[in-house]
C-alpha cells in the first residue's frame, strides 16, 4: 500500500468528523478538505521528503523539506507563512513519522484555520 493511501486511511479514521469530504487521492498527492474551510494538499515523496500546503480563503501557507534554507534551525524542514516569509518549521519533526507529522498539522489547522497567516516570529 502506498504511503498516501495509508495516510489517507489514517486521516479518515482520526479526523472523520472534521472532514468535509473523503480524502481525495491523486497520482502523486492527496487532498484533505476540512469542514472549517481549509484545503490541505499533501505530497510525500518519502517519509522525510514532503510538501504540505494549505489554503484557507485567500491565505496560502506550507511546510516542506526542500533542502534550500540551511540557516534555519529546523533545516531542511521549513515553513512558508502567508506573507511569504520562510521560517523554522513550527509543526513537523524530522524524528516523527509521516502520520504523526500530518496529524500534528491537521490538529493545528482545525484549531486555527488561519495558522500561517499570523505572525509566528
Amino acid at each position: 500500500m502506498s504511503l498516501h493511501l495509508e495516510l489517507g486511511s489514517a486521516i479518515e479514521a482520526a479526523f472523520g468528523d472534521d472532514l468535509d469530504s473523503p480524502v481525495e487521492q491523486k497520482q502523486d498527492a492527496m487532498i484533505v478538505r476540512l469542514k472549517n474551510g481549509v484545503t490541505l494538499d499533501v505530497r510525500y515523496a518519502a517519509a522525510d521528503a514532503y510538501s504540505l500546503r494549505w489554503v484557507y480563503g485567500d491565505v496560502e501557507s506550507g511546510i516542506d523539506t526542500a533542502p534550500l534554507h540551511r540557516g534555519l534551525a529546523t533545516f531542511p524542514h521549513h515553513f512558508h507563512d502567508a506573507s511569504g516569509r520562510i521560517v523554522a518549521d513550527p509543526i513537523t519533526r524530522p524524528d516523527a513519522s509521516p502520520q504523526d507529522n500530518l496529524h500534528r498539522l491537521i490538529h493545528a489547522l482545525i484549531a486555527d484555520p488561519m495558522f500561517g497567516a499570523r505572525d509566528i516570529a
